[in-house]
């Protein structure tokens, strides 16, 4: 048996990519291409009374110009299809005729060249009748609030309850209760290339998008209902992906992309059409991280027992509803951490408002409920005098624990042994038999009066694979071909290279499988029109799902080939154990089949005069279950830690009225290596999942989790003042440091 799972190999993506060879959808060039762009409403809220296009109709070059009339069916969603494709009047749908936030679409131009697709887009006139504008979710949820879409007859679309045993009771008999309003920000996912495609009629007739995406078939289906086609008409390939971390799971130009292609064929036009958005474009057109508010009041005993927690969460879903029900059921169990909890109350809401839809992002729902729960559990130490990671170890979720909704855990819990390997790597000791952080382990303060240092701990946990209920599977196809021994074996999967490695992860996979040379596997991906449905890459699912797959279907090949079928070939779908919805009155789930679990340790430096914040180190804990590649997990955990350090303290995304403010990248910072911890110290650990392949769980989304609450701690360490709301900027520092004292 070649051994391959473990080991260090080099993505096969590597040499093309640190080349320039890898071609990003953006890159691709076909003969006769020509041109799309996009009118954005730039309206946060109106009713399209006419589109007057006319004059760009009549300009040299301008092959077509498309509206609401021209989609066969107005409408698309990954969870429940409540936006139109495009925005105007024409449409049998109601209410498709009036845009939401500043990026809705209205219209579409195909020309000869990019410019004059500008030109013709800037031509069109467009009559509005604006409506009232709805920003605060909180305030979209009063009765008499304008309702966004008046066809559901309420700005709430989404409403969880959590009801185990009695916190009111229990909150009252508690030693010590700590309440915390808690506010979380909108975030942008930056990745490398900002949305791009390219449309063309395959030499089958099938319409085909060439696109940056997380969901092959889910594109594939989304374009098929939007222009009235069979699955079978619709293709779409994924070529090199330039980053992105859920914000490439709902629809950008895959569906007008298709369109355009479906339109000009209809008219004889038989060319390529290719967009690209602006970075500008990019920031107003795609979903963002939910913003949350949350309330909560936690009670614990004298021993520093957690008896309960009482928990009011709002997600502000923005103007569509794309995934924010699902981001809110994860943030509805996560918003309790991962602590055994017998008295709890959760009520949790997703709003409609006039903002950007909100949707998935890297750790879809989990990063704010963390900052809830481990700014409340550092509270609560404070509160008792104990030390943070002891309260942490008397609370925590073991085998066998209920969750807050009145579940077990799978089994393979670790949360224990995390928590317990990051404090020791931190500098934590156990005294009679107790956690502490002595004296000589702390930061070692500067010279410097300005500049105060300190370390803070969170942990967390997250659901690995698709929850409550959602349909989950994952196929794999492998092909045995040779005569007397196997000597090529091709694996078709759908799964997305999104930058994490995948692709190489899956070879080294199915290598193992079938026993075999990792020179002697070749892969096949990404294309509708080869490979069976793979599931999204996200929820950190990829590896464990794909892997389940793959070793299926490298068994049951193996099989046919020693029957002497050559080519020997088998298509296996994995299906892991089913999750269950919230009950609506007490919440009650099956949750999640498998979870991922951290832990982090951070020192920071803060100058109280400017209000800067320095991250000095960061410890991060993580059970992978098995390390496939554990450089590629080094570099999931180092990735995760950087993007959370610009949630942390950069990154300010700002919309005042239905506007963005910080529309570039001038004005929405991200993190410089000036900005980026001095050291990231992974700490790899693996205890094997139950049913992971080869014992693997997922992990690219845990790192992110604790990182704003362990930072919040450190700083309130260096200065004892708590923050409940980030980005840590300095203006907020300062502010808050003033306010503090």
């Amino acid at each position: 048996m070649t051994e391959v799972v473990g080991k260090i190999i080099q993505r096969v993506d590597a040499v093309s990519k640190v080349r320039g060879e890898a071609l990003y959808p953006g890159d691709i060039q076909m003969d006769g291409q020509v041109h799309m762009k996009i009118l954005f409403s730039h309206r946060p809220h109106a009713i399209v009374k006419r589109i007057d296009t006319s004059l760009a109709e009549q300009m040299p070059g301008v092959l077509a110009v498309l509206t609401a009339k021209d989609v066969p069916v107005n409408e698309y969603g990954l969870i429940v299809a409540d936006q139109p494709v495009l925005c105007g009047p024409g449409a049998s749908k109601p209410f498709t005729d009036r845009v939401r936030f500043v990026g809705d679409q209205v219209a579409v131009i195909v020309a000869e060249t990019e410019a004059i697709a500008a030109q013709a887009r800037d031509a069109i006139h467009v009559e509005y009748e604006d409506l009232p504008i709805v920003t605060d979710p909180l305030a979209a949820m009063k009765p008499d609030a304008f309702l966004l879409h008046p066809d559901r007859g309420s700005n709430v679309f989404g409403h969880y309850r959590i009801r185990k045993g009695d916190a009111e009771a229990a909150l009252k008999e508690a030693y010590v209760v700590v309440e915390g309003v808690y506010d979380t920000p909108a975030q942008e996912h930056v990745f490398l290339q900002p949305e791009a495609g390219l449309g063309y009629m395959d030499e089958e007739g099938r319409v085909t998008v060439v696109v940056a995406g997380q969901w092959t078939h889910e594109d594939q289906e989304q374009i098929a209902h939007a222009l009235n086609l069979p699955l079978e008409r619709v293709r779409v390939i994924y070529p090199a992906i330039g980053g992105a971390f859920g914000g490439r799971e709902d629809m950008s130009v895959q569906i007008v992309l298709g369109l355009a292609v479906l339109r000009l064929s209809e008219r004889g036009i038989h060319r390529p059409v290719k967009i690209v958005w602006t970075r500008e474009e990019s920031m107003f057109g795609h979903h963002k991280r939910h913003p949350y508010h949350i309330r909560t009041r936690w009670g614990a005993t004298r021993e520093g027992k957690i008896i309960a927690a009482d928990v009011d969460v709002y997600a502000d879903g923005g103007a569509y509803i794309y995934t924010s029900t699902k981001v809110l059921g994860n943030a509805t169990l996560m918003c309790t951490g991962p602590y055994e909890i017998p008295n709890v109350r959760v009520d949790s809401y997703a709003i409609y408002t006039n903002s950007i839809p909100n949707g998935a992002f890297r750790g879809f729902g989990g990063p704010q409920g963390a900052f809830a729960a481990e700014s409340q559990m550092n509270k609560l130490a404070e509160a008792l005098g104990m030390d943070p990671v002891e309260i942490r170890r008397r609370n925590l979720l073991q085998e066998g624990s209920l969750l807050s909704v009145g579940t077990p855990l799978p089994k393979g819990v670790s949360i224990q042994a995390v928590v317990e390997a990051c404090a020791q790597e931190a500098g934590w000791q156990l005294e009679d038999a107790n956690y502490v952080l002595p004296e000589n382990k702390k930061p070692v303060q500067i010279s410097s009066a300005h500049k105060k240092r300190g370390r803070g701990f969170a942990c967390a946990f997250k659901n690995v694979g698709f929850s409550f209920g959602a349909p989950e599977n994952c196929w794999a196809t492998i092909e045995l071909h040779g005569k007397d021994k196997v000597e090529e074996a091709v694996l078709y999967h759908a799964g997305a290279e999104v930058g994490q490695g995948a692709h190489t992860v899956f070879l080294q996979m199915a290598a193992e499988a079938l026993g075999l040379p990792l020179t002697r596997v070749r892969l096949v991906a990404s294309d509708t029109a080869v490979t069976e449905n793979s599931g999204s890459v996200s929820a950190s699912r990829m590896t464990f799902m794909a892997g389940n797959a793959i070793r299926g279907a490298a068994q049951e090949a193996l099989q046919k080939w020693t029957n002497e079928e050559r080519p020997a070939r088998a298509t296996f779908q994995y299906r892991p154990p089913k999750t269950t919805p919230y009950d609506p009155e007490t919440g009650k789930s099956e949750p999640n089949f498998s979870y991922g679990y951290v832990a982090e340790a951070v020192d920071i430096e803060v100058d109280v005069e400017t209000g800067q914040i320095r991250l000095l180190n960061v410890i991060c804990a993580d059970d992978v279950g098995k390390a496939i590649n554990p450089r590629l997990v080094q570099g999931q955990i180092e990735g995760a830690v950087v993007q959370a350090a610009g949630y942390a303290i950069l990154e300010n995304f700002i919309q005042q009225n239905g506007e963005v403010i910080t529309k570039t990248l001038s004005t929405y910072l991200i993190p410089t290596v000036l900005d980026i911890p001095d050291q990231v110290q992974s700490v790899i650990m693996e205890h094997p999942d139950p049913i992971g392949p080869w014992g693997a769980r997922g992990m690219g989304e845990m790192p992110f989790l604790p990182l704003v609450p362990a930072i919040t701690a450190a700083l309130h360490a260096a200065t004892g003042v708590w923050f409940d709301r980030f980005p840590l900027t300095p203006e907020r520092v300062l502010e808050g440091l003033q306010q503090g004292k």
